[in-house]
């Protein structure tokens, strides 16, 4: 798995919108970040040597939606944590959510497989989006994330988010332990 040294400026390119509106926002809410691009990481295990470089946990970003596809969830929680389908729909008192179609989560979170990422929270299309984080997450002071793409990660406060990213974006985090 190639990961590039630490950069600490945007990339020169962008792939998307949302790829632009990160970065972007990051610098608008004078949030502080260092990156990596890599190879194209898919699993949590490609994502193994990107977490050594940036010096933290790589988080598991999950899109998951009921049986009917009308509820959706963005679900953060440690990238080592097996996820249990069953204690995640108690822990928020839904019943049967599975992962959500990988053309809904292009349609409302702006990514493909691999990509899922909390700053799909900026996209007008992630309004009805609950953004639910496991509580372990909380005790993080930073983590690692996708910048909206398979081959860019970044190292970001977990404060920033929550009380920076979140908030300008309009959503609220729901904190749950699973």
């Amino acid at each position: 798995m190639y990961v590039s040294e630490i950069i600490k400026t945007p990339p020169s390119e962008y792939k998307s919108e949302l790829h632009k509106s990160v970065y972007d926002t990051l610098e608008k809410l004078e949030i502080n970040f260092e990156r990596v691009d890599t190879d194209e990481a898919i699993t949590m295990e490609d994502c193994v040597d990107i977490g050594k470089k940036l010096g933290c946990d790589v988080v598991k970003t999950l899109f998951l939606c009921n049986r009917q596809k009308t509820s959706f969830y963005l679900f953060i929680t440690p990238g080592g944590k097996p996820f249990v389908t069953k204690n995640f729909g108690k822990a928020l008192g839904v019943s049967r959510v599975s992962f959500a179609p990988s053309e809904i989560l292009l349609d409302k979170m702006g990514t493909k497989v691999g990509a899922t990422t909390i700053f799909s929270a900026l996209l007008s299309s992630a309004n009805d989006v609950r953004f639910v984080f496991d509580k372990e997450v909380m005790d993080y002071d930073e983590y690692g994330c996708t910048d909206s793409t398979t081959t860019g990660y970044m190292k970001v406060k977990t404060s920033d988010i929550f009380n920076k990213l979140l908030p300008y974006a309009n959503h609220k985090a729901e904190i749950i332990e699973v």
